[in-house]
């Protein structure tokens, strides 16, 4: 009989009780001036777009207080403010460097009036967990990030195990943090004869499943582990403390999927490594995991999961990974990673073009322009030599284990240039406060502590330069990147931390973008009038006011658990659909970015024609190749494809009769229950969401 091995009890976010953010604040907390806050409590919040903003808002970031009741804009804002300060006042006073009230003061209440006006945002995830239970009481910082990225040649590395890139990103994803993975594990385990073994085959040892996250990212280790280590016995799992699919998750919201997702990922796992064993461990057997992996959150309480995958583009078995005539075993969760190359100066981008011209993969990553340069108008500095890789939506040039912490402003809700450059002072102060705190991983800790790495990023870019000019636009990343350099020494010396290795990025952005009514990140809009659709659980108490205010809400084609709200927005005067917008001009606005703005990277997703301009992108590339550090491409998809696409174009006249129907929306009430964590970086193009029978790329 087999040993029987149980998991030690521990605390998991999975498990964390919810409640206000002020709930048991001590006397020594940071607070806002209770007078200064309650001057914003009638004033009316900005939100964009004819009321998306709004419902953006209630379904994902207000939170419940103590009453019961949800929060509203101001409190919202207060929350966050207060869990920036506070965190910057742990640690002013453990490090024993002077903590200024009177100072701390003034520059939160200016902080808050920016992020109460939507100058500038924090990313989703730090406005759903800054100041809440899960910084203030349990430290869970983790939360506060987007993404990361994990090399696969650290299976092979001393004080590693074979399981680590395996089990970081079933830990990070549970979290709701998108990774980016490489395929270098394949290649470092045939260069040092490193097999897969497989386990002690007249031995057994159950393991028994803790409910916690925790628990169910140390199964995998143990029956990865397994198959590198002939010593182990084989593993088997009790999943009885799993809790029943169905019940709430409180802390992180969701309800339990039960242990079914987690038995399948057992089960094909274990194949994988079963067929392979006396062989090292090849490239699609990496992806393989990774992307089980990613499934089996996606069938969890998460629901989305953000992948990227890395390789070669001279390895046919990587870039064949989602021809699914050559690989039909993967259609069933290939689709839970976005694939891109290393791509390689002056190669020949014709097949692997070839390939992307049909449905948008695999984008294109330049490592050695990531490495050797930050702003691509900069001399070379090589800051970045270490880096090996990205995150999901590629706008974060990042280390092995490192995560990227984000914040986004609106250059289009600025009236001047001086007003522009002091938001940036508090966005980059927000960003910069973020890395104080730890993760639980030991290897990230020891990058991001002393890379403090930050995205300020800018969104509304079409908005701007429609209508401001491009020109105006060079003046205002110029002058914005100097002052963001100039913080950051300020604030480094202030907290006496390390300098940040790199700054500024482009995001894609998303939901965030919708609250201040901002196109996301550099790209156009479908059209200047559309209809954007939005998706909100059928038991949520947000659907009532929606209908009484006239919004269009049916049923969900894909979930029957879900309602699609329709809203008709209107992106701004002069602004220019994707149709109007070349395959060239988008990629000479990524190029313009990444010169005059972004020293990590600049996340654009190309729409192309494939009939007119599919041939022409492995010219584009052989051009912008040495502007570049990231890019990916995506067909564009003619309208009704698909029923209830996040974004439908209509006319004038059509937008003008849906918004005579709609009144003002009355949120009073609200849900009983908390929103489920943000996920990454709220962007559009990163997340892939499984819908029964269909694959795609998220939307909201």
């Amino acid at each position: 009989m087999g040993a029987v091995k149980n998991a030690q009890s521990t605390s998991s976010p999975a498990t964390a009780s919810s409640s206000s953010s002020s709930s048991k604040k001590g006397s020594n907390q940071f607070q806002l001036d209770s007078e200064f806050v309650e001057k914003y409590r009638h004033q009316r919040a900005p939100f964009g777009f004819n009321g998306l903003g709004n419902i953006v808002y209630q379904r994902t970031y207000s939170r419940l207080k103590e009453n019961g009741e949800r929060e509203q804009w101001f409190e919202t804002v207060e929350r966050v403010v207060n869990g920036t300060f506070n965190m910057q006042k742990r640690h002013m006073e453990l490090n024993e460097l002077g903590w200024n009230p009177q100072s701390a003061q003034v520059t939160a209440q200016k902080m808050f009036d920016r992020i109460f006006h939507m100058k500038f945002l924090p990313p989703g995830r730090g406005l759903w967990a800054m100041g809440s239970p899960l910084t203030e009481e349990r430290g869970i910082y983790t939360a506060l990030n987007n993404c990361a990225f994990v090399s696969t040649t650290c299976m092979f590395e001393e004080g590693h195990q074979r399981s680590r890139p395996f089990t970081f990103l079933m830990d990070a994803s549970m979290l709701g943090v998108g990774v980016g993975f490489d395929t270098r594990g394949a290649a470092t385990a045939k260069e040092k004869h490193i097999n897969i073994t497989g386990p002690d085959k007249s031995r057994t040892e159950t393991y028994v499943i803790e409910d916690s996250r925790e628990g169910w990212v140390k199964s995998l280790e143990l029956l990865i582990e397994s198959y590198f280590d002939p010593s182990m016995p084989v593993q088997e799992f009790d999943y009885e403390k799993i809790r029943p699919a169905g019940l709430p998750i409180k802390g992180f919201g969701g309800v339990s999927s039960g242990s079914a997702a987690l038995k399948d990922l057992h089960l094909q796992v274990r194949n994988i490594l079963e067929k392979n064993v006396g062989a090292p461990i090849s490239v699609t057997s990496i992806v393989d995991i990774m992307n089980l992996i990613g499934k089996c959150v996606v069938a969890g309480n998460i629901r989305r999961t953000a992948e990227i995958a890395f390789g070669d583009p001279n390895d046919e078995e990587y870039i064949d990974l989602k021809n699914y005539e050559v690989n039909p075993h993967r259609i069933e969760y290939g689709w839970t990673s976005n694939n891109s190359v290393f791509a390689e100066l002056g190669m020949d981008y014709s097949g692997v073009c070839a390939r992307a011209a049909k449905n948008g993969e695999p984008g294109f990553a330049w490592l050695e322009n990531a490495q050797n340069y930050g702003r691509m108008e900069d001399p070379k500095n090589m800051k970045d030599r270490l880096a090996l890789g990205g995150n999901p939506c590629l706008e974060q040039t990042l280390e092995s284990f490192e995560l990227c912490c984000l914040v986004e402003i609106f250059p289009n809700n600025h009236e001047t240039m001086e007003e522009f450059l002091e938001t940036i002072e508090l966005a980059f102060m927000y960003a910069k406060t973020v890395t104080l705190g730890k993760t639980h991983w030991a290897e990230t800790n020891r990058v991001m502590l002393r890379n403090r790495r930050i995205g300020t990023g800018l969104s509304g870019i079409a908005q701007f330069i429609s209508k401001h000019g491009i020109h105006e636009f060079k003046k205002w990343c110029e002058e914005g990147y100097a002052q963001v350099q100039a913080v950051d020494d300020k604030l480094s010396r202030l907290f006496c931390i390390p300098h940040s290795i790199k700054t500024t990025t482009v995001k894609p952005s998303g939901t965030v973008s919708l609250l201040a009514g901002a196109t996301p990140g550099l790209h156009f809009p479908e059209s200047r009038y559309c209809i954007r659709r939005v998706r909100i659980a059928k038991s949520s108490e947000l659907i009532e006011p929606l209908r009484k205010a006239g919004y269009k809400i049916e049923d969900d084609v894909w979930e029957s658990s879900t309602y699609v709200v329709e809203i008709p927005i209107d992106h701004g005067e002069g602004l220019r659909g994707l149709k109007e917008v070349s395959m060239w001009e988008q990629l000479s606005l990524t190029s313009f970015l990444q010169r005059y703005w972004s020293d990590n990277q600049v996340s654009c997703t190309v729409t192309f024609d494939p009939e007119t301009e599919g041939d022409q992108m492995k010219h584009a590339l052989d051009y912008f190749q040495y502007q570049l550090k990231g890019i990916s491409f995506l067909p564009r998809i003619p309208a009704g494809v698909y029923p209830q696409m996040p974004y439908e174009a209509i006319t004038e006249d059509e937008y003008f009769e849906m918004a005579s129907g709609i009144s003002k929306v009355d949120f009073h009430k609200g849900d009983n229950e908390d929103p489920e964590m943000e996920r990454f970086c709220d962007g559009a193009s990163c997340a892939v969401e499984f819908r029964p029978s269909v694959a795609s790329r998220t939307s909201d």
